[in-house]
């Protein structure tokens, strides 16, 4: 099919090097459709509101309708309480992020907005021209800040001199927004935020539920909240113009003059050019190697091809931007120091890769990671290895952070706080497009609870606040298609945890969701007993998890509080639109603590090797019952013979636990499939 594809794009002149970039995305179109029913709506849409159907109607069956009205008006209480400056407990208001707050107060529509939430993201990510650009706005509405500001279109290069030209105002105007982002800060503040929050956030944390220290912690937010946001979102929008992949094709076109030499670069350098925001190089297309600390007056960096290396590459008080741009070769980025490969701490990164199987070796905040700024990564091809520690692939607290994959067998590699994750004011999203990709997010730090075996996880898909600190963020994780292996470690894919909300959707393969990770992170036999609690569509204190998977044979791996878990005023999500898949965990659409837990399945023959389906604890120990309502659960399943173990019986109804408790098993309604 894809050859077909590929021929068909032939057939409309695009160049060779464009070809090879749309295949894949067209090919993706093409697998995953659009419409379907009656409605006009797409078949996801269409699951979800028979879901939410399904979730009112048995509320109003059994005579539970009022008690989840007490439930919602109780949520609402409790964040009406702890809004703004107040307070109750430990819970205050500080980054509170309005659309989390809004999808806690509703959690039965919270579900179909998620659902839409993820397929547009998606559907943006896919442009090759403005994903990235379309991406950046969706994070400003998401992050409270409106639009962002009209301007006008860029002019398009002719040349590529001009493309060149385009580069330079491009990294003045993104250095001019940069600088308004940290206007509102008093220069010893900024200093203050700049020696507090990688420590206080990251290089102290061997936990995730917290930042190192809570009155630091609370001080290093505070400051983060004084960052103008709106230009440092303004600041991402000006550099995804560097992402337009036309733009990028006339780039590589340069035409190589006479090299000359450039302190801190090992090989062919074709070009300098000094611009407000610092100089810009030009490399050739020879294998060159950037010592990138050595270059602390670069700006950014234009590579044309080669087997290239590049060593470090922070941001910092003096270099606040720096923006990489390799256009072909087997590329290694390498380093050791916080903010590199497209990461950046209290400033601005763009790391662009055009093809090549490139490999990524960092510590922490790298790869398209963000402390309290912009960090962006795009790769648009090839089998791709990332291995970072803490905080990388897609993670930001105080900002954005985006890894963009477009295509390839990929590997990404963490152990903390990784992979999509959103904390404080923060949008982290991991999309990868296409291929067969393994994600490992685990296997280093031991986990906080001392009555139970595992490691720290808290990546994939997971919007997370410090306890007592601060509200959490906003974290996604996106894989368009492929035969994918999931693996995690405690709170980890698709999980919401204190006032925070994760999202996680694949969109096509046969897929395998996998706690507790089977190595230690370094690859090594695992010295720790394999064991995992909160995963897979979790929501924990005051939070909202989504885990959505379109088609495909899926398997779903978990422990204790894991696939479809609420617990203290949160929503817990799976919903799998196709395919004959695994449930395999001590329960699954489970609720304690005044929760909403939900497992769906649409159709396929399934089987769950689990106790507590659809099951809600009938007490309510954080809260007073009469006034929270209860707990409510939910397993609905539709079509297939599928097997429930020995207890419950396919196309049959039950009562678990106690009357918010709901088991669901229906065969498919003509023409729902």
């Amino acid at each position: 099919m894809l050859e077909q594809i590929a021929q068909q794009i032939g057939n409309i002149g695009l160049t060779p090097w464009l070809r090879r970039l749309a295949a894949p995305c067209l090919g993706m179109l093409l697998a995953v459709p659009v419409h379907g029913g009656p409605e006009g709506l797409r078949p996801a849409q269409r699951h979800v509101q028979t879901l939410m159907r399904e979730i009112r109607e048995g509320l109003e069956r059994r005579e539970l309708t009022e008690a989840f009205e007490r439930y919602r008006d109780y949520t609402a209480d409790r964040l009406d309480a702890s809004a703004g400056d107040l307070r109750f407990a430990d819970k205050t208001g500080n980054c509170r992020l309005d659309w989390f707050d809004s999808l806690l107060r509703h959690p039965i529509e919270s579900i179909g907005e998620a659902e839409k939430f993820t397929w547009d993201l998606h559907q943006d990510a896919r442009d090759v021209n403005h994903g990235v650009r379309r991406v950046v706005a969706t994070a400003a509405q998401k992050l409270d800040l409106g639009d962002l500001p009209a301007r006008e279109s860029r002019p398009a290069a002719g040349s590529p001199d001009e493309a060149l030209r385009i580069v330079a105002q491009t990294l003045e105007t993104a250095a001019a927004a940069l600088d308004r982002a940290f206007a509102p800060l008093a220069d010893e503040e900024h200093q203050e935020l700049r020696r507090l929050l990688y420590p206080q956030s990251t290089g102290s944390v061997v936990h995730g539920h917290r930042f190192a220290d809570t009155t630091l912690g609370r001080r290093t937010t505070d400051l983060l909240e004084r960052i103008d946001h709106a230009a440092l979102l303004e600041t991402a929008d000006r550099l995804a113009d560097l992402t337009d992949h036309v733009l990028l094709e006339i780039l590589a076109g340069f035409d190589v003059a006479e090299p000359i030499t450039v302190d801190g670069v090992d090989g062919y350098v074709a070009m300098a050019i000094e611009t407000k925001a610092g100089r810009l190089l030009v490399g050739g297309r020879e294998n060159n190697r950037y010592d990138l600390e050595a270059l602390d007056d670069v700006c950014a960096i234009i590579d044309l091809g080669g087997d290239d290396t590049y060593i470090e590459g922070t941001t910092s008080a003096d270099r606040p931007l720096l923006v990489i741009i390799d256009l072909g070769g087997d590329d290694t980025f390498k380093g050791e120091q916080p903010g590199i490969q497209g990461g950046a701490v209290l400033g601005a990164s763009l790391l662009v890769s055009m093809g090549g199987n490139d490999r990524f070796e960092a510590g922490d905040v790298a790869q398209g990671s963000a402390l309290g700024g912009i960090g962006i990564l795009v790769n648009a091809g090839g089998n791709n290895r990332y291995t970072g520690v803490r905080r990388v692939q897609g993670q930001a607290v105080g900002g954005l952070g985006m890894l963009l994959d477009r295509a390839g067998d990929d590997a990404y590699r963490a152990a903390l706080l990784s992979q999509g994750v959103g904390g404080p004011l923060g949008f982290g999203a991991l999309i990868d497009l296409a291929g067969n990709d393994h994600y490992f997010a685990g296997g280093l730090y031991p986990n906080g609870y001392g009555d139970s075996p595992g490691f720290e996880g808290w990546s994939q898909g997971v919007g997370t606040g410090p306890r007592g600190v601060a509200n959490g963020g906003l974290g996604i994780m996106l894989d368009g298609g492929g035969d994918d292996v999931y693996e995690y470690d405690y709170f980890s894919h698709g999980g919401g945890y204190w006032f925070g909300a994760g999202f996680v959707r694949n969109f096509g393969g046969n897929n395998q969701r996998v706690g507790a990770t089977r190595t230690m992170f370094d690859g090594s036999e695992r010295t720790e007993r394999r064991f995992v609690r909160w995963g897979l569509g979790y929501g924990c204190h005051y939070a909202l998890g989504f885990v959505f998977d379109d088609e495909g044979d899926d398997t779903y791996i978990g422990e204790t509080a894991s696939i479809a878990f609420a617990w203290d005023i949160a929503v817990g999500v799976v919903a799998d639109f196709g395919g004959n898949d695994l449930y395999q965990a001590r329960g699954a659409g489970h609720a304690a603590n005044a929760g909403l837990g939900v497992l769906f399945d649409a159709s396929g023959d399934d089987s769950y090797k689990a106790r507590n389906l659809g099951f809600a604890n009938e007490k309510v120990d954080y809260h007073p019952k009469e006034k929270a309502g209860g707990n409510f659960a939910f397993l609905v399943d539709y079509g297939g013979d599928d097997d429930f173990g020995e207890t419950l019986e396919n196309n049959s109804e039950s009562e678990q636990g106690w009357p918010g408790g709901f088991f669901i098993s229906r065969p498919a309604p003509p023409g729902y499939e």
